[in-house]
């Protein structure tokens, strides 16, 4: 028996693709190398954008085909889109060769109810709300380098325009001594890079019970201090949340990387405050200053919607000059797209697609712009590669990142996966440089 997924959307949906196939393999199952050899298709979704759920039901409309050819097919859909109110149901009239829908609560009950579709020919329908953290999950990890680490689960922030809150749940946070146990698990298994993974990992432990001393500081604190731990990240930040004790514990800690993402979403104060996201545009340029200031070559990413619902031309321009201001070495950027049951689906004006579309390459070719000029100042020095495999694009090539989270393609020995390397830059790329191995490996 064989499984074959299709992952959509976020870093969540990558670390629970990985305990269902660690469901799956306990089960006897086995990674297909395709669909057409699978006995199991799952869809992990997201609904999160209006894009991401268009290809989902993209990928649906094309397995229709293939569950014709192949009737003992299992077909299944989870994640975030079947979480949402009625969508399940939906999806089981729209796509009537479904056999399987669940949502992301359902994750620890995955072997129940597969088993259930196996027995009963398929038609397994069940949504639950959030629960209580459950811990001892297995996992099959997608990598043996590097590895996500779930800290928490859900959200209470609410933002205006977020889905995430409604299908995900309020905020879960897992045991530290759950997290370090399985950090110490990561190492043994020969993990040379961590990422704390959640919503909002700057919220953590607001949730566990009174007594427990600890917050997100000194969870990274204490984790970037787990022997073997050689490279250590988190995500996502909350700006509002991103305190002076953390900025204080990752400028000292010499495993955690220099790079920090931190979603800012909009320029504008006005757009900020109906997005609900509980900060101006000057607290968050004065964050990313003191994070300079502590971290002086740190890499700082960002999130930006553009055509908010009523976001004025003047409000699409402080985000434009809020880009150069900070300088930031990425930008993930999308067009606003409303999302049934979120505050903002109501908001008016909502702008046209065109308007929109026009914005987005604007702020995209400015973005680009800057992340170009910030990866030319590296031409010439020398950094530390994690080497991750080869590269997608040249098979000659190897590729890693930066304690920065920068791409670099290398000419080298497949020899060198896995490990960490000196590697001086000798071409400069948008989106990736080129560098040559000076150092050995360690």
């Amino acid at each position: 028996m064989k499984y074959y997924f299709y992952i959509f959307g976020c870093q969540m949906n990558e670390a629970d693709a990985e305990v269902l196939a660690g469901f799956l393999v306990n089960m006897g199952y086995s990674e297909a190398e395709s669909e057409t050899e699978a006995d199991l298709i799952l869809l992990i979704t997201c609904c999160v954008r209006e894009h991401a759920e268009s290809r989902v039901y993209g990928k649906l409309g094309e397995l229709a085909k293939l569950k014709q050819l192949k009737p003992s097919l299992i077909v299944g859909i989870s994640g975030c889109m079947p979480q949402q109110e009625d969508v399940a149901e939906k999806l089981r009239q729209r796509f009537p060769y479904l056999d399987l829908i669940f949502g992301t609560h359902n994750l620890p009950d995955f072997p129940r109810l597969l088993a259930e579709t196996e027995a009963h020919g398929g038609k397994v329908l069940e949504i639950v709300d959030a629960g209580e953290v459950r811990e001892n999950l297995p996992r099959v990890r997608q990598q043996s380098i590097k590895a996500w680490l779930s800290i928490m689960y859900g959200c209470n922030n609410y933002c205006s325009y977020c889905i995430v809150p409604y299908v995900r749940g309020r905020e879960r946070s897992r045991s530290p001594e759950a997290i370090l146990a399985e950090a110490r698990e990561l190492v043994g298994q020969g993990v040379r890079e961590i990422t704390l993974l959640g919503q909002n990992v700057n919220s953590y432990g607001r949730d566990l019970a009174l007594g427990t001393p600890t917050d997100f500081a000194d969870l990274l604190d204490a984790v970037g201090k787990v022997p073997g731990v050689e490279r250590l990240r988190f995500m996502t930040s909350h700006p509002r949340d991103f305190s002076d004790k953390l900025i204080e514990i990752a400028a000292r800690s010499p495993v955690v990387c220099e790079h920090f993402h931190l979603p800012v979403q909009s320029g504008s104060n006005e757009v900020l405050s109906k997005m609900n996201r509980g900060y101006t545009r000057e607290s968050y340029v004065e964050l990313v200053r003191k994070l300079r200031a502590a971290v002086p070559h740190a890499a700082i990413t960002t999130d930006i919607i553009v055509g908010f619902p009523g976001e004025t031309e003047d409000d699409f321009r402080a985000t434009l000059d809020l880009v150069r201001e900070v300088a930031f070495d990425s930008v993930f950027a999308f067009a606003f797209s409303p999302r049934s049951g979120t505050p903002a689906a109501d908001f008016a004006p909502q702008l046209g697609k065109t308007e929109k579309s026009l914005r987005l390459k604007l702020l995209l070719e400015t973005a680009n712009e800057i992340s170009l000029a910030r990866n030319l100042q590296l031409a010439g020095t020398r950094v530390e590669v994690l080497v991750e495999g080869p590269s997608k694009t040249n098979s000659e090539r190897l590729t890693g990142r930066t304690r920065t989270n920068k791409l670099v393609h290398i000419d080298a020995a497949p020899g060198l996966i896995g490990q960490l390397v000196e590697a001086k830059i000798t071409r400069i790329q948008t989106f990736s440089m080129l560098g040559e191995v000076i150092g050995g490996e360690r």
